[in-house]
């Protein structure tokens, strides 16, 4: 993801230029194309598919060749970024690494710059022992251009706003807010807020960061804890979370049991795997609990008095700041008599202090939102079943069609639909004022031929009407501008499509009866048209309506 900040020409050495903001639509999104750096270096994907940025094996950025110097500014400027002949101070970051800056950009670019070089004379180093390297990288080049071309991830994207906060740059600290509020809408599985939070609180600029820190608990709230691996948050990251939500009303999405399940299984893990493994074989999800106690019942005719855990006081130790945020009366008594009593690892007097009368409050503090899940699938655009003037993009995430395209074309995702209830997003990046949105089945469908003329095609076309074999009907209304989301709701066991658009639901389309046993996610564009297509996920709350 590339932050834009472009100041006009003729402020752009002024600390605070004029800019304009051009934030892409996907925050941690992977760029499947290897991506040019400032300093000559190359972007790959790391395991977990999202761009990480490697850090230049030399001092020393390559002269920009292929364009006349003189002919921009701001290329001429960015060459001089990190360049160790052309620079006069070094700075010294957090973790060891140097870079090389000229001391007439950055004082005349940054108040604070201009106390650290000229305080006590005239420095040739600084050091900056709160700003990583990876932060420090991108404010420098800020502070050339007034842009940052650099793709954030999840491994600089803190760094980066760490290091606008220390330097006072409030355009880079509002847009990175701006960005990582968009990680509340993506599906847990991409949702980075448990990894974020745990760095978050070890970063001294961060970790009494409210506006940072609140936004990143909230997203972490929505995400059932037991979806969330045990190496992705830490106990630091799970105490604030529990501590943050305790006791107050917003959206939670984990049951009380559940809490304190995930906080043993992670203090458990944090021990030993042995601890983890035997304390696990003992200490079942919520959804398992009641059948264990039925089982353990109807086979002993008794319940166990206490389990072997392997580690037992290093859990209970590990365990110890967490158990004060987690509410009991929110646990039915028999799972607290049957279930974790055994297990021997809460203390005593919290025991003794639970209300053996039971309690009617809720099982999920807060606002209790229900985590509803589709049929799991993996939607790609196939590069094969796709018209000739669409291109593939961002992992298969990502079609868009070329300029020069007068006729619609389609394409569909490389896997098919068969049982279950599916539910995706279409995002019209760019519109062409010609999109259409829906399902195509396997046999007979040309790519080349809109999708609405085909007896194998179903869509909801920009001008609000279904369409098959080219009848329509209408249905909603129109949708042409960027940005339109689409959720399509298709119904494998009952045969049955519907529409969300804008946040505004729409009933079956009643027309589409003759739906085969399988079928594909499908869009049909234009005019470099561009759509992205990811899955989606919907929560649902007994006492509120979803946001």
């Amino acid at each position: 993801m590339a932050i834009y900040l472009r100041p006009s020409l003729i402020r752009s050495f002024r600390r605070s230029p004029i800019i304009t903001l051009k934030p892409s639509s996907n925050l941690f999104i992977a760029n499947p194309h290897v991506t040019c750096r400032r300093n000559g270096s190359t972007t790959s994907e790391n395991r977990d598919g999202l761009n990480i940025n490697k850090s230049p094996t030399t001092t020393k950025s390559p002269i920009t060749t292929g364009i006349t110097k003189g002919y921009s500014l701001e290329q001429d400027l960015r060459s001089l970024i990190n360049h160790l002949e052309r620079s006069d101070i070094e700075i010294l970051c957090k973790d060891g690494k140097r870079l090389f800056g000229c001391k007439a950009i950055l004082a005349s670019r940054s108040e604070i710059f201009d106390k650290l070089i000229y305080k006590e004379g005239n420095q040739k180093q600084i050091s900056l022992p709160e700003i990583q390297y990876s932060g420090m990288e991108n404010i420098l080049e800020y502070f050339y251009t007034g842009s940052i071309k650099e793709f954030l991830s999840r491994d600089n994207i803190l760094e980066t706003y760490q290091a606008a906060k220390y330097f006072n740059i409030s355009t880079i600290q509002d847009f990175i807010i701006n960005e990582l509020q968009n990680i509340s809408e993506k599906n847990y599985e991409d949702n980075l807020s448990p990894e974020l939070l745990s760095k978050a609180l070890e970063m001294i600029l961060l970790n009494d960061d409210d506006k940072i820190l609140n936004l990143l608990v909230k997203s972490l709230a929505m995400i059932p804890l037991n979806d969330i691996k045990y190496d992705r948050l830490s106990i630091k990251g799970l105490q604030y979370l529990l501590q943050y939500t305790f006791e107050k009303e917003m959206k939670f999405a984990t049951t009380e049991y559940d809490v304190l399940r995930y906080s043993s299984m992670l203090a458990a893990k944090q021990v030993s795997n042995q601890a983890y493994n035997s304390l696990m074989q003992n200490f079942p999800t919520l959804d398992k609990a009641e059948e264990q106690i039925k089982r353990w019942f109807n086979f002993r005719k008794r319940f166990p008095k206490g389990w072997f855990i392997i580690d037992r006081r290093k859990i209970i130790k590990k365990l110890k700041p967490l158990i004060k945020f987690i509410d009991f009366k929110r646990i039915k008594k028999e799972i607290i008599y049957n279930i974790i009593i055994p297990l021997r690892i809460i203390p005593n007097e919290i025991i003794e202090s639970i209300d053996k009368s039971g309690s009617k409050l809720n099982d999920i503090r807060g606002i209790p939102v229900l985590y509803k899940k589709s049929t799991k699938f993996d939607y790609i655009w196939d590069d094969v079943i796709c018209g000739r003037g669409l291109k593939i993009k961002d992992n298969g995430k990502v079609v868009q069609a070329t300029n020069d395209m007068i006729f619609r074309q389609n394409v569909r995702t490389i896997k098919g639909l068969e049982k279950g209830i599916f539910e995706w997003e279409i995002i019209i990046e760019k519109s062409c004022e010609y999109t259409s949105i829906g399902v195509c089945g396997i046999e007979n469908f040309d790519q080349e031929i809109w999708a609405g003329y085909q007896s194998n095609g179903w869509v909801l076309n920009f001008n609000g009407y279904c369409y098959n074999s080219g009848k329509c009907n209408y249905y909603c209304e129109p949708f042409t501008k960027d940005g339109t989301k689409i959720i399509v709701h298709l119904d494998m066991n009952l045969r049955t499509c519907a529409f969300t658009v804008n946040g505004t639901k729409y009933p079956e389309v009643s027309e589409w009866n003759n739906l085969p046993s399988k079928l594909y996610p499908v869009v049909s564009l234009c005019a470099s048209a561009r759509c992205r297509i990811q899955p989606h996920q919907t929560y649902d709350s007994p006492n509120q309506k979803d946001d």
